[in-house]
């Protein structure tokens, strides 16, 4: 994914081993796709990215970032106020790194050296330290299982036209009948795509949806009850009782641990 155009850095040749750069969005930002011959490596700061990589979305949530191998061919979208690190990695450094288009976890050591790296404004090594620094960040990067595709996607036109509308708008209340009619098509029919191409329900794809935008909602600050309007709940409660269910903890519980991660870092 190229940022020439945001931030003066020229992608056109890859990086002798490593290069890291903070890209940073204020308005709503679609990427033409492209390929490289270098891998890729988007971590969100704040706000939403999503890459598209052969019929599937990969949104990550946080402590998550998205993986792209060389040769990948990707489209990207960006929500405004967005700020994300871009890694790119030479090939011969990926060779312990998926060979697909991964989520992967940033733990504790890879999220400190990508802040230390951010702090002290280094885009590419300037030393053997920085080097060393950079070859253990891409060890730590390599060492969880990735994560199966968010968000997968469908080329059927009636349902592409749904998961489209709804990534604009997860807010969106719809239910499968009143957006069948919409594409002119049948529930019935819908309900049997969703199952073949996505390998899930409607209602847990919209769920997943959701839930990915929380995410990066309850990082940005926002409240628990702006983000359950935004998503599009009835009430606050069914929100922070889907949340529970699928995270394990409340948004408020998942928002301080995420504060004490960042606290620890910083110091």
């Amino acid at each position: 994914m190229t940022a020439d155009n945001h931030t003066g850095h020229d992608h056109a040749l890859p990086p002798d081993s490593i290069a890291m750069k903070v890209v940073q969005l204020t308005d709503v930002t679609s990427f033409p796709m492209e390929r490289h011959a270098w891998g890729q490596f988007v971590y969100s700061l704040a706000g939403v990215i999503e890459l598209t990589v052969k019929g599937s979305r990969y949104a990550a949530p946080p402590d998550f970032g998205v993986w792209l191998p060389p040769e990948t061919e990707h489209l990207a979208w960006a929500g405004d106020e967005t700020s994300y690190f871009l890694l790119d990695i030479e090939q011969i450094l990926c060779g312990r790194l998926p060979r697909q288009a991964s989520v992967l976890a940033v733990g504790p050591i890879a999220k400190a050296i990508l802040m230390d790296l951010k702090k002290r404004g280094i885009g590419e090594p300037r030393n053997a330290d920085d080097a060393r620094l950079m070859r253990v960040l891409i060890d730590q990067l390599s060492i969880g299982s990735p994560l199966e595709s968010f968000l997968p996607l469908s080329d059927d036109q009636a349902l592409k036209q749904v998961l489209e509308a709804l990534c604009k708008n997860p807010g969106d209340g719809r239910s499968l009948e009143e957006w069948a009619r919409h594409v002119h098509s049948t529930e019935r029919t819908l309900a049997r795509r969703c199952k073949r191409d996505l390998g899930m329900s409607f209602m847990k794809w919209r769920q997943r949806l959701r839930l990915s935008r929380a995410l990066a909602m309850l990082s940005d600050g926002l409240s628990v009850q702006t983000i359950a309007q935004k998503l599009g709940y009835s009430t606050t409660s069914a929100f922070i009782a889907m949340f529970q269910g699928a995270i394990g903890a409340t948004p408020n519980a998942f928002r301080g641990r995420l504060r004490k991660e960042e606290d620890e870092i910083i110091r």
